[in-house]
């Protein structure tokens, strides 16, 4: 089979040779769906004030640009009802806020209201276990040669954790995404680990923890799935339509993609040592 395939490989651009012609298939377009990115993380050590949410559409396979959304009233309540309002980046989509208040385990309600329709959703922040320490290992992979990277947490005992992991490599333009519960480790030191398998000495890794809910967990599993590990970001062109928790409630048909998450972050980056 593969020897098969690596043939057609070699003859196929023998045989075109010369034909450059460019064939655009004509695809159905579907009308626009509401993207929100509302991912409030709060990284340890910071005050966690500065939060964004941005609104973005669909748009056709050809397009070479994600269209904004613009006018749009965007903010988070938290279970006392204070209300944080999100203000727009004069016509980029990017609302902001600089006077959040994340709170451990609180519960927080999202609300966006765009086009004549209003989208909320609930959420609570979820906090993160702490990198404690980082190790590499110079004969990783099934050969023994690769470079390994495995960063180190202990997992709060009697407790339902979930973990959403991110590697983003120097040496790559994508990152790589992959959750974890904590079933099988209660209470026990544990480790993320690196995808990476060409990390070369001099190569840097940006590491981020986040502490997920089990709803989230849930979602960025199917995606992960669907896309693979190493993937932009989560919603950036996602494979198949994945439904978050965000409910239009003006006309529940015509749902949003993307999810309202909180989550505590730690956060190290990491050089790559030359082998020893």
């Amino acid at each position: 089979m593969k020897k098969v395939f690596l043939a057609i490989v070699f003859l196929v651009p023998l045989f075109f040779a010369g034909c450059e012609e460019v064939v655009e298939v004509d695809l159905d377009t579907a009308a626009p769906k509401l993207v929100i990115e509302a991912a409030i993380n709060w990284q340890k050590g910071t005050s966690g004030k500065q939060q964004a949410v941005k609104l973005t559409t669909t748009t056709g396979y050809y397009e070479n640009s994600v269209p904004t959304v613009s006018g749009a009233v965007v903010y988070i309540r938290n279970s006392k009802n204070e209300r944080f309002n999100f203000n727009e980046v004069s016509g980029t989509g990017r609302y902001v806020c600089s006077v959040f208040k994340p709170v451990l385990n609180e519960h927080y309600t999202l609300t966006v209201v765009s086009g004549g329709n209003t989208y909320m959703a609930s959420e609570i922040l979820k906090p993160v276990a702490p990198i404690t320490r980082i190790e590499q290992n110079n004969e990783g992979g099934f050969a023994g040669e690769d470079i390994e990277v495995k960063v180190f947490f202990t997992d709060p005992a009697e407790e339902e954790n979930f973990y959403l992991f991110k590697y983003v490599y120097s040496n790559k333009v994508t990152s790589s995404y992959y959750v974890s519960d904590d079933r099988f480790y209660q209470g026990n030191e544990i480790f993320s680990r690196s995808d990476e398998e060409d990390l070369k000495p001099g190569n840097e890794i940006e590491i981020t923890h986040y502490g997920i809910s089990k709803q989230y967990y849930n979602y960025m599993n199917i995606l992960v799935s669907i896309a693979g590990s190493s993937v932009g970001g989560p919603f950036q062109t996602p494979p198949a339509t994945v439904k978050g928790n965000i409910i239009n409630t003006t006309n529940k048909s015509n749902y949003p993609l993307g999810y309202f998450s909180l989550s505590e972050t730690d956060e190290k980056i990491f050089t790559i040592a030359p082998k020893i």
